[in-house]
This record gives C-alpha cells, sequence and structure tokens, in this order.
C-alpha cells in the first residue's frame, strides 16, 4: 500500500528537501523506498540533512534525476529519524530496490564507516 506517495512509491531518486535554521530550503537527491505509506531512506548519519532534521523534522520530497533536477509534484511530510534496527531494515530494502548498486554501495559504507555510521530516516506525507 503505497497511495498515499503517489509516484514517490516508484522513483529511482527522490528530492529530500530540510529546512536551515533561517528556512532556506536545501534538497538532495537520495535513493528511497516505499513502504506502506511512509518513504524510507538512507543516509549518512552525521550529514547535515540528519543535523537539520533532528533540529526541524518538517521535509519535503519529490521525484527527482540523480543530479536532483526535480521531476514531479511537491509532496510535504515529516521526518523521523531511525534506530539502529530500523536501518538494518531500510539497508535491506536498499539492497533489494537498487539490486545492483545498493548491495555495492552498502558494503562500500559499511567498511568505511561502520554500520553507526548510516541512518534510516523515515517520511511521512502530510
Amino acid at each position: 500500500m503505497t497511495h498515499g506517495l503517489g509516484e514517490l512509491a516508484t522513483a529511482n531518486y527522490v528530492l529530500l528537501t530540510t529546512f536551515r535554521k533561517d528556512g532556506t530550503p536545501v534538497g538532495t537527491p537520495v535513493w528511497a523506498v516505499a513502504r506502506e505509506d511512509k518513504l524510507l531512506v538512507w543516509t549518512v548519519t552525521d550529514s547535515w540533512k540528519v543535523k537539520r532534521i533532528r533540529r526541524n523534522p518538517e521535509v519535503t520530497v519529490q521525484p527527482c534525476s540523480a543530479r536532483g533536477e526535480a521531476r514531479g509534484a511537491v509532496v510535504t511530510g515529516t521526518a523521523r529519524l531511525l534506530d539502529a534496527g530500523e536501518t538494518d531494515e531500510v539497508r535491506s530494502a536498499i539492497r533489494r530496490k537498487y539490486w545492483l548498486t545498493g548491495p555495492l554501495v552498502i558494503l562500500g559504507s559499511n567498511l568505511r564507516r561502520g554500520k553507526a555510521g548510516t541512518i534510516g530516516i523515515e517520511i511521512t506525507p502530510a
């Protein structure tokens, strides 16, 4: 069930936009996997987007290209940073969706940063 996500449910990349303290939007193209009516994203734990989400969980997402060129409707939502167990589930989902590059990127990340070096983000549309 991904009817609330529309075209985000099948997009290869989504533009995750977080907001700085002054309200300036900052968009980043990321891999995403739809689960139920939520979108799951995986990123580096100490990235600026994670820091901004800790301060302000309001985000927007929209389908985009690998370079971040927006291609679709903007969906507002709320982001939640996931714990280690939930982040493992996100890694597994990304491995399945991005069956060739996903496992390679996750393996490289685990070797370079360890599992604690990345975190899952759950986005719930408004």
